[in-house]
């Protein structure tokens, strides 16, 4: 079931804390926290959402602000790795669209590193392997958590929206815990 506005939020789902102390949503009570959801092999999570992060530690991490990483992956599963995510925070590499698009806009050092470090606490969210086997209760909840509007659609629109979801299901390989549960989008 997916987090909703008004409700306590859940303890983020971490396999590793890969950098920082370890924390979670219950151990920082008083104070505000962000955290910042992204994935390694994300350009846009490192040209926007990181750097937008950072700014907001180091302005407001001394007043009751906490920042938090945490490394997801709902796609590119052979690269948005623990191990990429560890290659990052321990040498500043990138990979993949990431490196790409970040050496294209000419911000990487060496062509493959970046020029800051993440200054907040960082973990690997939880990767549960699916078993590709759903039933068709699985497919309309995945539908109804997805498409909001289904029900409005032609029935032959509906016919193509669920055959494209089960093919999604079927070849889906893990399901990141906290990325789902919290309802984020890609």
């Amino acid at each position: 079931m997916a987090v909703r506005i008004g409700n306590k939020a859940p303890n983020l789902k971490v396999s590793e804390w890969v950098q920082g102390k370890p924390t979670n949503i219950d151990k920082e009570i008083n104070n505000v926290i962000l955290v910042e959801v992204f994935q390694v092999n994300c350009p846009g999570c490192f040209i926007y959402g990181i750097p937008d992060a950072i700014e907001i530690y180091r302005k407001y991490n001394k007043r009751n602000v906490t920042v938090l990483g945490i490394a997801t992956a709902f796609e590119d599963f052979d690269k948005n790795t623990l191990e990429n995510l560890k290659l990052l925070l321990f040498t500043g590499e990138v990979i993949g669209e990431t490196r790409n698009a970040l050496s294209q806009y000419g911000q990487l050092i060496e062509g493959k590193k970046l020029p800051y470090k993440i200054p907040f606490p960082i973990a690997m969210d939880s990767l549960k392997k699916e078993s590709n086997v759903f039933t068709e209760g699985t497919v309309m909840d995945f539908i109804d958590s997805n498409v909001p509007d289904f029900r409005s659609y032609s029935e032959s629109d509906k016919s193509v929206l669920i055959n494209r979801a089960k093919q999604y299901l079927k070849a889906k390989q893990y399901s990141a815990e906290t990325f789902e549960e919290y309802g984020l989008r890609g």
